[in-house]
């Protein structure tokens, strides 16, 4: 008989839990609460607390609401949030993961201490990200966001230059490139931070070993997920059976075929109880 198991170091990170925590507790509360962007990039724990009252809006959105109350993610915002959040008189419910908390207070005195405008602060990330936008409004926009090598083209090397980066990105890559900085610039004009969130950067080996050690895995997430794509690689660069799931309707029963021991996985904004449903539902196709 097939064995499925879930792994056990996956699911929400802790800025995460916090943040629904908070979203939850307000909810309970009563009254209307509005969350600025989706809570988490799973779509299926969106809806889950869409449908307890939750409404999701945008930053367009944000500055036409008036006298409410709003609760801002795990991911961070700039500062420019706040103050139309001041001048607008909405209540904010700060749920910014305290890892994204000192990240942004250490590039804001990065940018305020700088011995010269034309020093520059770089941040290794996702383009886009909310987090990344985040940590860039603490510069006043002016921080320039690696996301390939290819970005290094708009740094100026003969300049001072501060790297951060990104809490969910990958460790090694981080590395790597810190490596190109320094092959291009001298070493006392350019300083570099690892800022990589140890909780996420942590789960690599564990998933690693984890796809290692099953015929079939299956890694849920959401497709906004930036932290996923990142895990889903991992697993994939070990075990070459690995599928990327959303929804149970993506599940296809022919994977199942021949397999012995399933595995589940999923990223930091994945849900322990999407993963528990792809059990119970692979449990029910193999008649378990």
């Amino acid at each position: 008989m097939a064995r499925v198991e879930i792994d056990t170091n996956s699911g929400f990170c802790n800025g995460v839990v916090r943040a629904i925590q908070a979203a939850e507790q307000e909810l309970e509360r009563g009254g209307q609460l509005y969350c600025l962007g989706d809570i988490v990039h799973n779509s299926n724990e969106v809806e889950r607390l869409r449908a307890k009252g939750l409404i999701t809006i945008n930053h367009d959105e944000l500055r036409q609401l008036r006298n409410a109350k709003v609760l801002l993610r795990a991911h961070g915002e700039p500062p420019e949030t706040y103050r139309i959040a001041r001048e607008n008189n909405i209540e904010i419910i700060d749920a910014t993961c305290p890892v994204v908390l000192q990240l942004q207070r250490k590039i804001k005195k990065s940018y305020d201490t700088r011995t010269s405008n034309n020093d520059q602060v770089l941040i290794y990330g996702k383009v886009g990200h909310a987090e990344v936008n985040g940590l860039v409004g603490q510069t006043n926009g002016e921080a320039i966001v690696l996301e390939t090598p290819g970005d290094l083209d708009k740094v100026d090397f003969d300049q001072r230059i501060t790297l951060y980066s990104q809490t969910t990105k990958s460790v090694q890559h981080f590395a790597e490139m810190v490596q190109l900085i320094q092959e291009r610039t001298a070493t006392d004009k350019f300083e570099w931070h690892d800022t990589i969130c140890r909780q996420v950067a942590n789960r690599i080996p564990n998933i690693r070993e984890f796809a290692r050690t099953h015929d079939l895995v299956l890694f849920v997430c959401g497709k906004k997920s930036s932290n996923g794509k990142v895990l889903y690689e991992e697993c994939r660069s070990v075990n070459e059976n690995t599928h990327l799931v959303s929804d149970i309707e993506e599940l296809n029963p022919a994977w199942l075929e021949g397999k012995n021991n399933i595995g589940i996985c999923g990223a930091t904004s994945t849900p322990r109880w999407l993963m528990a449903e792809f059990q119970s539902r692979i449990e029910e196709i193999i008649g378990k």
